[in-house]
This record gives structure tokens, sequence and C-alpha cells, in this order.
């Protein structure tokens, strides 16, 4: 059993009322997973408040709370722990609990706006290949070495971080590879850890719903490297304007990968096909399978995070040549009518914008590019307007859709979306609601050697309509329909 007062450490006590001498059996932030002899810490969320459900938590066999401020109403027999931030308690007491498995395993923290899972992903894949048991949060999956788990966030919560680790820890995983949102390090959740690495990727428009502007998006990003240890690397793509930024205040190794600029890690892009890049990174050339500028950025990244953690440089490079491409990252099929469709994440303007000039500079120019396009309900509105005049002005045929609409109506979206629809481009753009209906539609225009690019849900197998979730592939009901058509 587990002792209170041990998995107090390092967490920001401001009183206490009962004694932390007693041992206790679990920890949660939900007072509906709380039972007999179990620590509930009341988190103050963005819908409910913990504190609201002391009482609950208590009724059910909590024998502590941790709380910012004491309830009205205190139990006998209960102890109750004031601390300033219940979110940073509940990370080092997370941590604290599953006897710190992060300063046992070489965690790498991925952060920034597009690229963050496939970097992940890729280190993952390998470090696998190279021999190693390896793990990976990421959005798309939880992986314990070869057993993998479904993700829920991009960054999950600290008590499901630290106990995927301890289970990493336990089954002889060495490395682990980590998407670390803006969500995940202004809740406090990566708190507590011992990262042995940081990569920044990008930063663009993204987010803004959660945080009050750009600055300060800017900033709970740069704070993810300002407490990196000094044993630890802090890797930026330096062509970003923000990379920089990141390292301005770390005590962490500064390492820097480009394109375009002088940096530690360089790589120049010396062929671009639908079938791969030819990229020469530091004088060595390498043949991969990913494709696109925005993919060797990544690649560079990635090749970069495995110097770092002591691989040879020849060996990943190899090993580089043998990576493929993540579910929902530019993921693609050719029909029979050399129809070649594309399935890819890209939510936000930068990484739109990313992945048609990736289509526009590979294709010849004689096919035609049609793009569907959606955004995501309860979000953002402020990006909507910019995706459409993307895809409108960098397609020859644009259908605005449904994403994830969840409680807002599809047509409000789409309303918001055709305002950025520029007069010239009216009569290339169309609006479809029904998302399989505009992948339909784009199927029955496209002629043998088009193009179709489906953004937005990538790797998800879902959509979410009225807080209901409906089964939705996109590239399941993509390789369907040309089928269904003959093409």
């Amino acid at each position: 059993m587990i002792v209170l007062k041990d998995i107090l450490y390092k967490v920001s006590i401001e009183a206490v009322k009962g004694s932390t001498e007693m041992e206790i059996n679990q920890i949660d932030f939900d007072s509906r997973k709380i039972g007999a002899d179990d620590v509930f810490i009341a988190i103050r969320g963005t819908v409910s408040d913990g504190h609201d459900y002391i009482e609950k938590a208590i009724n059910q066999g909590a024998v502590a709370i941790v709380c910012d401020t004491f309830p009205e109403l205190i139990v006998g027999g209960v102890t109750y722990v004031q601390v300033k931030d219940t979110n940073q308690a509940l990370a080092f007491m997370a941590t604290n609990f599953y006897g710190n498995p992060s300063q046992h395993l070489k965690l790498v923290g991925i952060t920034g706006t597009n690229g963050k899972t496939t970097i992940a992903s890729l280190l993952y894949q390998l470090f696998k290949k190279a021999g190693f048991k390896v793990g990976l949060l990421s959005t798309v999956k939880i992986m314990v070495d070869d057993i993998e788990h479904k993700a829920t966030h991009t960054t999950p919560d600290s008590i499901t971080i630290n106990r995927y680790l301890r289970e990493m820890v336990d089954s002889g995983v060495r490395h682990c590879f980590m998407e670390v949102s803006s969500h995940g390090i202004h809740q406090k959740r990566t708190e507590g850890l011992h990262f042995e690495g940081g990569v920044f990727t990008n930063l663009s428009h993204d987010h803004l719903d959660y945080h009050a502007d750009f600055a300060e998006y800017r900033d709970v990003k740069k704070s993810f490297f300002d407490y990196l240890p000094k044993s630890a690397f802090a890797l930026t793509n330096i062509d970003d304007k923000n990379g920089l930024v990141m390292l301005q205040n770390t005590s962490a190794r500064k390492l820097t990968y480009a394109l375009k600029s002088y940096a530690n890690y360089k790589a120049q892009i010396l062929e671009n096909q639908l079938s791969g890049l030819l990229l020469k990174i530091n004088d060595n050339e390498v043949w991969v399978r990913l494709i696109g500028t925005f993919n060797a950025y990544n690649l560079l990244a990635i090749y970069g995070s495995a110097v770092e953690l002591g691989m040879d440089s020849l060996e990943a490079l190899r090993l580089l040549s043998e990576l493929e491409s993540v579910s929902g990252r530019f993921q693609y099929i050719v029909s029979q009518d050399k129809i070649t469709a594309v399935v890819d994440y890209a939510h936000t303007p930068d990484a739109l914008e990313n992945v048609l000039k990736t289509i526009n500079d590979i294709r010849t120019k004689n096919e035609q590019l049609i793009t569907i396009v959606g955004c995501g309900g309860d979000r953002d509105k402020t990006k909507r307007p910019v995706m459409a005049n993307i895809a409108t002005t960098m397609s020859d045929k644009t259908i605005i859709t449904s994403d994830n609409p969840r409680t807002e109506k599809p047509e409000d979206i789409i309303a918001d979306m055709e305002k950025g629809v520029e007069p010239q481009h009216y009569k290339k753009s169309m609006s479809i609601t029904d998302r399989k209906q505009a992948i339909q539609a784009a199927c029955q225009m496209a002629q043998p050697g088009d193009i179709i690019l489906i953004a937005g849900k990538g790797h998800e197998t879902y959509q979410e309509i009225q807080g209901v979730r409906y089964d939705f592939d996109d590239m399941k009901i993509v390789k369907e329909l040309l089928t269904q058509l003959g093409k």
C-alpha cells in the first residue's frame, strides 16, 4: 500500500486538515471512479468543477481530498489537503504514485501545431526497426511496445500518462515518444515528468478557441522547453519564425534543424515525387517513402532526435529509408482509372496549405485537383473562412462539407467557411453538407489521372454529430465509392 504523504512530494501545499500518514488505494480526479480508501483530486475544468463533487467522492469511499479551497462541510476521518494548483498537484501525485516512471526511460516530447503525430509515430517505428522496445503516446494510439491501446486525447491526463509509462518501464521499454499539446502543457499534464528531449515542429493558427491569442499559444508551447533539464536536448525548427523563441530560456542542449537556414541538422530536397523524396541530409543522400516539404522537416526532426539519443548517424539514415507513412497523414490510394485519392489530417490553415502545395508541386497540371474540406464544430471559428480560401485558391474544384460538427449545425459551419471564398472562385466551389455525399460527388467528377484530396479527419474513423459518434472512415469510403463507380 502507498502512504498519502509519500505521493505529496513536490506538491505546493497550503494547508492540511487531518493526517497524511494514512494508506491509500488509488488516486483520481473523476468522482465516478472513486472507491474505498481512494484520494479524490478536485480539478476546475472548462465544463465542470471537481469541487462540486467532493461530497459524492467521500460518499463513495474517498479518505482524502485534494482541493484549492476547503469545502464548507468538513467530514471527520477524511483528510483535506489544500494546494495552490490542483492540476499541478495531480501531475506530481500521479508521478509519485506510479514510482516516477519517466526517470527510468528516455522520454522525448514533440510539440508544435503540425507534425507531432508523424514525428512521434515514426520515431516509434524507427526505434522498433533498430531493435528497441519502444513506447508511444500519440493522438492516433498508445503503444506499450507491441501492445496497442486506444488514445482519447493528444496529451492524456497525468494519471493516464504515468500509468502507461509505468507499464512501459515494467515491460522493458527504454524509449518513449510523446505528443505534447498546448492544452496538455497549459493544464500541467506534463509536470513532474523527466524528459530526455523536446522537439518543436512549427507554429501556426490553431486552438485560438482555447488560448486567448496567438502570443499565449506560443508562450504555452515555449514553457515546455523552459522546464527541460540541462541533461535534455531541445531540437527546434529554425526555419519557423518562432523556432528560436522556444530556445530562449531553456537549460537544455540547444539544437536546430532546417531546410532553408544553417542548422545542426540540415536537409536539401533533391527529388519530390508521389513515390517519395530524395533528400540530402548533412551531406548524405537518402531516399524516403514519405513525400512533401513538410515531411522533409518531419524526417529531419526524427533523424536529429535519433542521433541525439545516441544512434549512429548512418544507421539512422538507413532506418529513415524504411519508414512508412502514418495513418491519415498523406495516405493515398490509386484507383484502376489512375485516380489518386489522398486522405490527410490537415485541419489547420497551415497544414492544408502544406498538403495542397505538396500536391501542386508534384502534379503535371494536366489533371484536376478536387479538394474536400470541412471544419470542426465547437472549435476555433476564425480559421473557417481562411481554410475555405486556401482550398478554393489552390484547387481546381472544392467541395465544402462537414467535418465533426459536434454540437453545432453543419450548415452554420459551412456558412462561416463560405465567407472566405473569393468571387473569382465561386464557380469552382460547392457546398454539400453530408460528408459521404461530398466524397461521392468528388468521385463522380474525377476523370482518369485526377487527384482527390479529402482533408480534415485523417486517421479518425468516426464523425461526431450532436454528441453521438458515427462510424466514418474517409479512406474506406473513398475506396468503396471509386470501386462502385467502376473507377
